[in-house]
């Protein structure tokens, strides 16, 4: 008789987990994700600066976002890297993951199913959404970082010399707030708080993450200064609120510097000094002046905001396709030089007959 009640117990729990499980991870369940042979697991942690852009769950209804009419042709530096260097670099397969409902989230993480929460549309092992803060890395609704090693438990093997880049922190001091508050002090108490915390958490979500995968790759993204950013460009145009603000943001990227620092299983990239190499900053006065990045042989990028791709960043304000090919294409190089990658590096002609297949939006 207790064999029997165990057994159907047993049943009712295989039963409530089928139930549980999105289609998109029951396909998952049924191809035993396979996923490419010889490529590594590729996971994100983060916010809005590494979510798919063609998520139709959360931006298909707002005609505005990730490249507005032209969102079908705007993409994420993630999905550049989804469908350019899969085979060597394998983010999981695309579909609607997680809940919209934070009780069942709360089910589904103790029946260890994947609870991540807000739901979305995504690459499997990308955790990065909108909005995200960074308490959103290792807090329990939300704990970004325990979804992915939920994810990465169910194929351990190819998390042995996996890559998990962590990028975040915009949502936090990134803000007009807190350079506002730099930019008059470079030790201003509440950004510096802020980064100091934000520092922790991923300083956690590195300690939760190595202590599973020791010999795990992982990629730390310094901050980017949206002074440099075109909606902020009428601001703090003075040489010592730049200067302010650039020592005030210096501390985060001291932080992560110090986390990567003797493990050189760990990267640092330097978002700021990206930048920079390609547009430049403002001038000493603070006054925004930048360069014009040719893409390709006669196509133009400049550091201003609109959804054709000759803009460095969408009207919504975030990365535009060019910034986010170009940034893919840095992040290969960093994986190959500091880790000792062997994935190809992506080519200016191979991301424009990705980008523009067609030649419709006149990127020759």
């Amino acid at each position: 008789m207790n064999r029997l009640i165990l057994l159907a117990l047993l049943l009712v729990g295989l039963g409530a987990s089928a139930l549980l499980l999105s289609p998109g991870e029951r396909w998952q369940r049924g191809l035993n994700e396979g996923g490419k042979p010889n490529a590594v697991g590729f996971g994100v942690l983060g916010d809005s600066d590494s979510h798919a852009y063609h998520d139709d769950l959360n931006f298909g209804a707002n005609k505005a976002a990730r490249g507005g009419a032209l969102r079908q042709r705007t993409w994420q530096w993630t999905e550049i890297l989804a469908h350019l260097r899969s085979d060597q670099l394998d983010p999981g397969p695309w579909g609607t993951w997680g809940t919209r409902f934070r009780r069942l989230s709360i089910l589904r993480d103790s029946l260890g199913l994947d609870g991540r929460f807000p739901v979305k549309q995504d690459y499997l092992y990308n955790q990065a959404y909108s909005g995200a803060v960074c308490d959103n890395l290792n807090a329990t609704q939300t704990d970004q970082a325990g979804r992915l090693l939920t994810a990465m438990h169910r194929q351990p093997g190819r998390w042995k010399d996996g890559v998990v880049v962590i990028r975040i922190g915009t949502n936090d001091f990134g803000t007009q707030e807190s350079l506002e508050a730099l930019s008059r002090n470079s030790a201003a108490p509440q950004p510096v708080a802020l980064m100091e915390a934000c520092v922790r958490e991923i300083r956690t979500s590195v300690e939760r993450l190595r202590g599973a995968y020791p010999t795990l790759r992982i990629v730390l993204v310094g901050i980017f200064n949206n002074a440099d950013w075109a909606r902020f460009h009428a601001h703090w145009q003075s040489p010592q609120a730049m200067a302010n603000i650039h020592e005030g943001l210096a501390r985060f990227n001291h932080g992560l510097q110090m986390i990567a620092q003797g493990d050189d299983r760990i990267a640092f990239f330097d978002d700021q000094a990206w930048f920079s190499a390609l547009w430049g900053t403002r001038l000493a006065s603070g006054k925004p002046v930048y360069k014009t990045v040719r893409f390709g042989a006669h196509f133009d990028v400049t550091n201003t905001g609109g959804d054709e791709p000759g803009h460095a960043t969408l009207a919504d304000g975030h990365a535009g396709t060019v910034w986010n090919a170009l940034w893919a294409q840095s992040l290969v190089s960093l994986l190959n030089g500091h880790f000792g990658l062997a994935v190809p590096p992506l080519q200016t002609d191979e991301m424009l007959n990705f980008i523009d297949p067609d030649g419709q939006l006149g990127i020759r």
